[in-house]
């Protein structure tokens, strides 16, 4: 028997994503529904302040009346949690899941581009994104927090909203394997999530390996507001980059040692 071409696990990969529904083949309610999972992941991934676990009945209600599909299941494990907690122990398990653990950081940009310049272009860039869809970007959070971004993709739709969430497709896997390995009831709000999202391919997997082993790059910058470009630095088309700052024109006096006591 003759072996199989090596190009069959290719094609294979190819038909299983090409039987996923891209979003132009929703119908609007399927968009709709849609949209509607991606709030609710969005509002799960917040502090849960008092706001929120004042919420927790009603979201539980809304998570059951889903449509039976393996987002709704997900979903419907980590209410069932959710409910079921001291709301000062979903504060302390929250701030060690996502404020304390690099891996599980809800800050997507870091995986791709680590603590370097690169970050904050893709800040901006993103940032750029909200304001040419005519969303309010004056917001607390940086504009990659994953419960912002998922926000902007379920109010601009599927096509052009969800853009960034299949950029960081790879974060997003690392994420959710972080929390898995933590035994942490939010790897069921993850895994809602990537049910959206179509299957990771071979490279995907070996990059989340990657960024396992050696975490993403490293390069100590400061990213305010969201970094700056200069130096010839790349930025992208339309992105204000302020200029050079001029020489002194004058030398002021060197500070001296004495000190003048009160007039």
């Amino acid at each position: 028997m003759s072996p199989l071409p090596s190009t069959l696990p290719a094609l294979v990969r190819t038909r299983v994503r090409a039987a996923v529904r891209r979003p132009s083949q929703l119908t609007p309610e399927e968009t709709a529904g849609r949209s509607l999972v991606l709030r609710l992941v969005s509002l799960l991934l917040q502090y849960p302040d008092a706001e929120l676990t004042e919420s927790r009945s009603d979201l539980s209600t809304v998570v059951r009346a889903l449509p039976a599909t393996p987002a709704a299941a997900h979903l419907t494990r980590f209410t069932d949690w959710f409910a079921a907690q001291d709301p000062e122990a979903l504060e302390r398990h929250y701030v060690e899941m996502f404020d304390l653990r690099r891996k599980s950081s809800l800050y997507l940009t870091y995986y791709l581009h680590g603590d370097t310049r690169r970050r904050g272009m893709a800040l901006l860039t993103l940032n750029q994104r909200y304001k040419a869809g005519g969303w309010d970007t004056s917001r607390g959070e940086l504009p990659d927090h994953l419960p912002v971004v998922l926000e902007f993709a379920a109010l601009a739709g599927p096509g052009g909203g969800e853009a960034p969430l299949r950029q960081h497709r790879r974060g997003l896997e690392l994420i959710q394997q972080a929390l898995t390995d933590a035994a942490s009831p939010y790897r069921h709000v993850l895994a809602a999530l990537l049910t959206l999202l179509p299957p990771p391919t071979e490279a995907d997997r070996a990059a989340v390996a990657r960024l396992v082993a050696e975490g993403p790059p490293n390069e100590e910058v400061g990213l305010a507001p969201y970094g700056t470009y200069g130096d010839g630095e790349f930025a992208p088309p339309g992105t204000f980059a302020p200029p050079t700052a001029a020489p002194p024109t004058c030398v002021p006096p060197a500070p001296t040692n004495r000190r003048e006591g009160p007039r």
